[in-house]
């Protein structure tokens, strides 16, 4: 997340008989939303041989005109700090709920909140700070069949393995579990099965959204390592000396600042993909790089099935990608989609030019959202982005294909982040995308009046907000809510 994570979340700124793999190195303004056209009213006329008639003209049903107003339905209220919200495809309409305190919650098919957690992974984590930590639970992804095989996979914070760098902060851990064979809304807790374990050398820009792709392959997304500007121990030499050390464009040393794809049904405990991309020799699951915390991520579950991706930014912009295989997203050689300095972050083009592609030839990509930080001199729209959904539901049609987003809060010290919505360019010709905020009826002065963690989808493709009331993982302000016109 932020490089001042002591001070505000920055995207959370506000995740065995097989042996575990190990991954170690290796000896801006608001803008206007267009409209979607409408389509005129068909006639027709139809003509029999005696005697003529003419058809009534067929009347095209007209969609409902956009408007980014919302109301928000509260689901499920007293967990601590929800982070992730996913659904398995198994025709039983829970959603599974991850808290960032080590918990996955269960909200029933009736909208219930059960009483206990599905599954309970407190012990097995790193203590985390009660006023701000971007360590815990962060991650919760379920397996395609899981309806067959009811496997599922959690990306949390441990404490720091034995062999790992002297003095290093954490070990990020994905693990497989299996549901319990007697209680269907239970995991086997003995289940456990570790898949990566990735030493970090500080506790923030953890990432974590892990998810399945449509290729039916696990994505994890790394941040790079924590600290800020870049400077701190653990970030590995780079190509580019203006910014020296940035593991986003270090392929070799450690596989940070990436976002890896792995398959997990095959090898032990998986393999890497023969359709992967082929950077790095030491690292052949990274997929693509150039990220500085990819805090939330997620498939469209329609249209082409793009990744998006929110990247927290450090003081001066916030950004969203639509990433893709073998892409390099820029950082640390830019912030967004402007040249950034590790000697002098909060100052806006302290870098005057910089690089448009690295030392392979490979272009260093642009977000298609970009907004200033909260820090920003000139004034910003939110601390850290937090990636969100395409919406892909019926609750809300004229919103259809269109990207759900928002800010943790502008500031630290109040509850106050936001959303916003924003559709692809109507020429489809590239370039950022506009956005707006979006105003929630049914909460007071139109606002999300809380910390935004993160957001949801179900298998209808509808939307889940997740908050909390505060800026750390403690306490029972969190909710979730739907969103419904």
């Amino acid at each position: 997340m932020k490089n001042k994570w002591i001070l505000f979340w920055v995207g959370l700124a506000l995740l065995g008989a097989c042996q575990p793999q190990t991954l170690t190195p290796v000896p801006a303004p608001e803008t206007t939303q267009p409209q979607a056209a409408t389509p005129a009213a068909e006639a027709g006329t139809a003509t029999t041989a005696a005697p003529e008639t003419t058809a009534p003209a067929e009347t095209a049903t007209e969609p409902p005109a956009f408007e980014p107003v919302v109301a928000l339905q509260e689901l499920a209220s007293g967990l601590a700090a929800p982070v992730a919200l996913t659904a398995p495809d198994d025709g039983s309409g829970r959603l599974f709920v991850a808290d960032q305190v080590g918990l996955v919650h269960i909200i029933d098919a009736n909208d219930t909140l059960l009483e206990n957690p599905f599954l309970d992974l407190r012990t097995k984590m790193v203590g985390l700070d009660d006023n701000y930590d971007e360590r815990g639970l962060l991650g919760l992804a379920f397996h395609p069949d899981y309806a067959s095989n009811g496997r599922f996979f959690v990306y949390y914070s441990a404490p720091l393995r034995s062999g790992a760098p002297a003095g290093w902060n954490h070990t990020s851990v994905i693990s497989e579990f299996s549901v319990s064979a007697e209680d269907p809304n239970r995991a086997d807790p003995n289940s456990e099965q570790i898949i990566l374990q990735v030493d970090q050398p500080q506790s923030n820009h953890n990432s974590g959204a892990i998810t399945f792709g449509p290729d039916g392959y696990l994505y994890i997304p790394l941040g790079d390592g924590g600290g800020g500007g870049d400077h701190n121990a653990g970030h590995a030499e780079d190509w580019y000396p203006v910014n020296g050390g940035g593991n986003g464009q270090d392929l070799e040393a450690n596989p940070l600042g990436s976002i890896l794809r792995i398959d997990i049904d095959q090898g032990n405990p998986y393999s890497v993909p023969a359709d992967n991309p082929g950077l790095s020799d030491a690292f052949p699951e990274t997929w693509a790089y150039g990220f500085r915390n990819p805090y939330r991520i997620a498939f469209d579950p329609g249209g082409d099935h793009e990744l998006f991706v929110g990247d927290a930014g450090q003081d001066l912009w916030e950004e969203v990608s639509i990433v893709s295989a073998g892409g390099n997203y820029g950082w640390n050689v830019k912030e967004g989609a402007h040249c950034f300095s590790t000697a002098d972050p909060e100052t806006p083009d302290a870098v005057a030019s910089c690089p448009d592609a690295d030392p392979q030839g490979v272009p260093l990509i642009d977000p298609i959202i970009e907004f200033p930080n909260s820090d920003n001199p000139a004034g910003g729209l939110g601390a850290t982005v937090i990636g969100g959904v395409v919406y892909r539901g019926t609750a809300l049609p004229a919103w259809d294909g269109m990207y759900i987003f928002g800010q943790w809060s502008l500031g630290y010290n109040l509850p106050n982040g936001g959303l916003f919505v924003a559709s692809r360019p109507a020429d489809d010709a590239g370039g950022l995308w506009p956005f707006q905020d979006v105003t929630i009826t049914n909460h007071d002065g139109g606002a999300l009046n809380a910390f935004l963690l993160g957001f949801g989808q179900d298998t209808a493709g509808e939307v889940y907000v997740l908050t909390s009331q505060r800026s750390g993982p403690s306490g029972a302000t969190g909710q979730v809510f739907r969103i419904v016109p």
